[in-house]
């Protein structure tokens, strides 16, 4: 049987009107999307309003996500690192226990350095040295105040000769060895040495006290002019110990004079230098001595 030429799906009007309706709706919807696209296509910003209400009423939902995908990398960043902690914590000891030992031998070596360019600063402001020395040992427990330097009657030591640090003076070379030397340190109790105050020239004597510090007898009695602070320095007078030497600070006044703390202390001074002995007619500075004959001239001058 043919089928009829009306392809009515029904015989409902409201029917009837939705689907007419709905080609409507798509045809105006065609053509409303076709101005648009050629609009937008023509001049770019010709909806830059609409894009931007459209963002505007997106972002809450757009912010809600992006921390929703940051919640989620956290969460599994923090699982991962559960479960990886233990080798990590071991690795970062590691590394914070190598940096310690770097640490610490990269203070040695400064410091060792400073102590070099001391010493190389003293063999070039005081006279040649006869040898330079290691301070292997020092006395600590008793009054008596000895030390032993690793160079000896090989190297041209001496009886005699002062032993200083770029601090100060240590001592004198007291017994001489093929390759060692025993020195008698200036805190010993037989130790004398003349001295004066750097300021202002002020004599006295430093008597070693057998506790690592020395007195300073005053030359000339009256009312102590000491201050703590004061330094003092080799005087020079009777040889030996080369005028100008660093020696003590003052730390306590007493009656006669006052204690003074050694610069040159020997648990610290590991690298010593053996100058030789001073004399004064060895000084550039002091006068000439005079010759025979005027000497015999001033004799004769005399008993006229």
């Amino acid at each position: 049987m043919v089928p009829p030429g009306n392809r009515r799906s029904g015989y409902s009007r409201r029917a009837h009107n939705n689907i007419f309706f709905a080609y409507v709706a798509t045809g105006l919807g065609v053509l409303i999307g076709g101005a648009l696209l050629l609009g937008s296509m023509s001049n770019a910003g010709n909806f830059a309003a609409w894009r931007g209400l459209a963002s505007d009423v997106t972002q809450p939902a757009a912010r809600v996500t992006a921390k929703g995908r940051t919640a989620a990398g956290g969460f599994w960043a923090t699982l991962a690192g559960y479960a990886t902690w233990g080798p990590e914590n071991a690795r970062l000891k590691r590394e914070v226990g190598i940096a310690r030992v770097q640490s610490v031998q990269a203070a040695a070596l400064a410091d060792e350095n400073r102590r070099l360019k001391a010493m190389l600063k003293l063999a070039a402001d005081t006279p040649r040295p006869i040898a330079n020395a290691w301070m292997m040992a020092s006395t600590n427990a008793s009054t008596r105040r000895y030390g032993t330097i690793s160079t000896g009657m090989a190297d041209g030591v001496r009886t005699g000769m002062p032993v200083r640090s770029p601090e100060g003076l240590i001592g004198r070379v007291l017994e001489v060895g093929r390759h060692s030397a025993r020195v008698l340190m200036i805190t010993d109790t037989e130790s004398v040495v003349p001295v004066r105050r750097a300021s202002d020239g002020l004599p006295a004597f430093a008597t070693g006290k057998g506790d690592g510090t020395v007195q300073l007898r005053l030359l000339t009695l009256g009312i102590n002019p000491l201050k703590a602070g004061d330094a003092f320095v080799a005087s020079g007078s009777g040889g030996i110990y080369w005028p100008g030497t660093p020696i003590a600070v003052v730390s306590e006044l007493t009656r006669d004079g006052a204690m003074a703390r050694v610069l040159g202390d020997p648990s610290a001074s590991e690298m010593v230098v053996v100058q030789p002995a001073w004399a004064p007619t060895e000084d550039a500075s002091l006068p000439p001595p005079a010759s025979e004959s005027e000497v015999k001239a001033k004799g004769k001058k005399k008993s006229g």
